[in-house]
């Protein structure tokens, strides 16, 4: 049994590791770059050791200080996790040199599997399916070119190294292949030193469809059922589901056999994932997958497949690099759906470009009943330029594929995260949208469908909701206060309505609503939506908003930043600036009252008691965070009070100009 365990890696699979590992009376060591030294996964272990400055190159790939740092502990094993070390055979032959236990295959499996050319000649030996291409030794482009007409386009270039997306193009015509190729090799050699290419037939609209294996010491492999992984985007998996929708008995079986042999060919000993493309015009067919690569190591992804058969595959790992067994193929039972999310601190409206920073809120989704968050950090903390931008694993499970879309959906819901900007409103369309709902699945839906997965930058319901915030206008959605007390817009002479102006980043945002009854119809960036049956709880940072809008149900989260007002729904951020000084005021009382949006100096006062002014009309001029900003009449009427002069200070909500009251200036 292991008794110390040293796991070489950071983030959320560090503490995953961990996690089984203290469960099991595992002592924990973990390593840490600089930037990672108040990092979860280094204060929950058991020992840290520091390996060096944040550059992975200068910390985590390095396999000497990890090997030091395993002897200086006493640990006698170590766990790679996945990414970094994981998948190299060189490490893995240290620690064996070293008398350490590699949690994971022997160096012989890496290597096999490590070159996509000679995995898909090895495969094609043991007969498992190999997608139609070339995959030989001369890279002379004419020959590659050659071979590319032979195979018919469309054809896909990979690199013989490559992995993660990188090395990789699609090419539709021979016209375009001699620069594709060129683009393709100078990648790969930057990203793995290795140029080197083959040349497969690209399969339309494929599926891609993983099958979780697990091998012992013994010679047993078996399989823990299949993943469907279509959901990518530039070849990066985003949403992840176990079993595949539109699956088979015979289909399964035909491919989890393969799956099987493959890992038999290289003698595979730990978890390991054998990963098909798989042709989605039609139904799944048993000639219709081909292999396209094995990652020798845990996936992300492992949680959906953990969730479907209640298997801990960590302790599995841990157990079988002790010497013991993997458990009898027909004891491994599948039940229900999970599907898994990956959170990240990207943009997609801004090119999906990382978006690194301090995380000042983390407030994840609660879990248990089938809800699962793998995640590496917490709130307070933040967002390294040197690693992934994964914030977390949103995993659900349900006993139906569509149940397990929407609970991950509510899962997202209850996210609050600021000030990285997230994917997580992008996660939330991709797992609602109706063809996904309806598994018409390929590794092109996001392509297809990304118009309708970018949430836009400000809906009508969240300028909504920040007006309500902002202004705290808990009377208008109760009925209990008398109507002259209730600040709802009214009007003598036209319809009842609250007006307020914000900065959506650079771009001015007005929302005006429209109170009825218990409805409130909302007009802002050239849209409308009507909300009911709105309800409203104050928390602590500030409230929590439950309504239909146009017909469906929505939950907000509106809290106070330094920004202004967040909005936090259906995992879209949108911070809205305080109300602009120049807002119409009678958003904030009842169309009579010009009051400071924020504390500041007057510059100028523009007007006296008795003047005639009109809607809009600049009345006092307010210099606030070395700006300035012109406060409108929010009417037609009369000055009835002044209460500032110039060069006076005001602090935020001071009255500073009151209108007669309409019948009396008439």
């Amino acid at each position: 049994m292991i008794k110390t365990l040293l796991i070489a890696n950071r983030g959320e699979i560090a503490r995953r590791i961990m996690k089984t590992a203290h469960r099991m009376g595992i002592r924990c060591v973990a390593v840490y770059s600089e930037a990672d030294a108040d990092a979860p996964h280094v204060r929950e272990a058991d020992e840290a050791v520091l390996l060096g400055p944040p550059p992975a190159s200068e910390s985590y790939l390095l396999a000497d200080k990890i090997i030091a740092a395993a002897k200086q502990t006493g640990a006698d094993a170590i766990h790679p996790g996945y990414g970094f070390l994981s998948e190299n055979a060189d490490f893995a032959e240290a620690c064996a040199k070293n008398e350490i236990v590699f949690v994971g295959p022997p160096p012989g499996a890496i290597r096999a599997m490590g070159l996509k050319d000679q995995a898909k000649a090895l495969m094609e030996e043991a007969g498992v399916p190999v997608t139609p291409g070339y995959h030989g030794e001369n890279q002379d482009p004419e020959l590659l070119a050659d071979a590319a007409e032979t195979i018919g386009f469309p054809v896909l270039i990979k690199a013989v190294a490559g992995g993660g997306g990188k090395g990789m193009r699609k090419v539709e015509r021979a016209a375009d292949f001699a620069a594709a190729l060129d683009s393709c090799k100078r990648e790969a050699a930057k990203s793995f030193g290795d140029d080197r290419v083959l040349i497969e037939k690209f399969i339309t609209n494929p599926r891609h469809i993983e099958v979780q294996i697990f091998g012992d010491n013994r010679g047993r492999v078996v399989h823990m059922y299949e993943r469907d992984c279509s959901l990518q985007r530039r070849h990066q998996k985003v949403i992840e589901e176990a079993p595949a929708p539109g699956m088979t008995p015979a289909v399964r079986q035909a491919m989890c056999s393969a799956a099987i042999n493959a890992a038999k060919a290289v003698n595979y000993v730990g978890a390991g994932t054998v990963e098909f493309i798989v042709d989605g015009s039609g139904p799944l067919r048993e000639d219709g997958f081909f292999f396209m690569e094995m990652n020798t190591r845990l996936q992300v992804e492992h949680p959906v497949t953990e969730m479907i058969t209640g298997l801990d595959l960590v302790e599995l790992q841990l157990k079988v690099a002790a010497g013991g067994s993997v458990p009898e193929q027909d004891t491994i039972r599948a039940h229900g759906h999970a599907l898994e999310a990956r959170l990240y601190a990207e943009d997609p409206a801004g090119g999906f470009l990382p978006s690194t920073g301090p995380l000042d809120r983390l407030d994840l989704p609660r879990t248990g009943g089938g809800k699962r968050v793998d995640t590496g950090v917490e709130e307070g903390g933040e967002v390294s330029l040197f690693y992934d931008p994964m914030i977390a694993k949103l995993i659900a499970h349900a006993p139906t594929r569509r149940e397990a879309a929407h609970d991950l959906a509510a899962m997202i819901d209850d996210l609050v995260v600021w000030p990285v900007k997230t994917n997580a409103g992008f996660l939330r369309r991709a797992a609602l949208h109706p063809d996904f709902l309806e598994a018409k699945l390929s590794t092109g839906f996001i392509e297809t469908h990304i118009d309708t997965l970018i949430p836009p930058a400000v809906r009508p319901a969240d300028a909504a909701f920040a007006t309500l915030a902002a202004l705290d206008l808990r009377p208008l959605l109760g009925a209990a206060l008398d109507p002259f007390d209730a600040a709802d817009g009214w009007r003598l002479n036209g319809d009842p309505h609250l007006s307020c102006r914000f900065e959506v980043g650079d771009e001015p945002v007005e929302a005006v609503l429209s109170v009825r009854g218990g409805e409130v119809t909302v007009r802002a960036a050239g849209q409308e939506s009507v909300l009911t049956d709105l309800d409203v709880e104050e928390t602590d940072l500030g409230f929590r908003f439950l309504a239909r809008v146009d017909g469906k149900r929505w939950l907000a989260v509106c809290e106070r930043v330094d920004a202004g007002m967040l909005v936090a729904c259906h995992g879209r951020m949108t911070a809205f600036a305080d109300p602009h000084p120049d807002a119409l005021a009678d958003a904030a009382e009842a169309g009579g009252v010009v009051k400071a949006p924020m504390p500041g100096k007057v510059l100028a006062v523009h007007v006296k008691p008795g003047d005639t002014v009109a809607k809009g009309q600049a009345l006092v001029v307010l210099e606030a965070m070395k700006m300035e900003h012109a406060l409108g009449a929010p009417r037609d009427g009369v000055i009835a009070e002044v209460t500032v002069k110039a060069d006076g200070q005001v602090a935020e909500g001071d009255v500073l100009v009151s209108l007669a009251e309409e019948e009396a200036a008439a």
